[in-house]
């Protein structure tokens, strides 16, 4: 789900079993995304992720670093993580959304190589597009309560 003129693309890991079952992205119910995204202002009401196409509306996307659904992202490979950062790639520097966002440091390291990333802001750039890793909404996430998640999310929030 993206577009051109984007304010923020967020990039998760790559869909569960549930999001590659219903085509909607972050569809587990534990999953802490939508509401993260609506208690850090992105959003003025929590939306399902069955309303995914509003985010357009609100100048933001949502793509995935792998493509392949997955019971758990550990399943996932180097490979299919280098690959799926290169196609990132691709699709930033077609859209060229202000910020991507990634939601999850490990993907982020893995896809981009890039072992030293701390989460927030990143001095990686593509193209005219800033980067921005964001904590994994996972509810298996346990180092992020969702008050937490909806602070980091609003950090970007508040610079996009």
């Amino acid at each position: 789900m993206i577009d051109s003129g984007l304010r923020v693309l967020f990039c998760g890991i790559n869909p569960g079993l549930m999001s590659a079952a219903t085509g909607h992205h972050f569809a587990r119910p534990g999953n802490r995304f939508w509401p993260a995204l609506h208690l850090s202002g992105f959003t003025p009401r929590q939306l399902a992720p069955s309303e995914q196409f509003e985010l357009l509306s609100y100048r933001l996307g949502i793509t995935n670093v792998v493509d392949r659904p997955s019971a758990r992202a550990d399943e996932l490979t180097r490979a299919e993580y280098v690959a799926g950062g290169e196609n990132l790639v691709d699709k930033v520097l077609r859209y060229q959304p202000m910020w991507l966002a990634v939601v999850g440091i490990t993907a982020y390291r893995d896809a981009f190589g890039d072992r030293t990333a701390r989460m927030g802001k990143q001095d990686r750039v593509i193209g005219e597009t800033r980067v921005w890793i964001l904590p994994n909404p996972s509810g298996l996430n346990a180092h992020y309560t969702l008050p937490r998640l909806a602070d980091a999310f609003a950090e970007l929030a508040q610079v996009s």
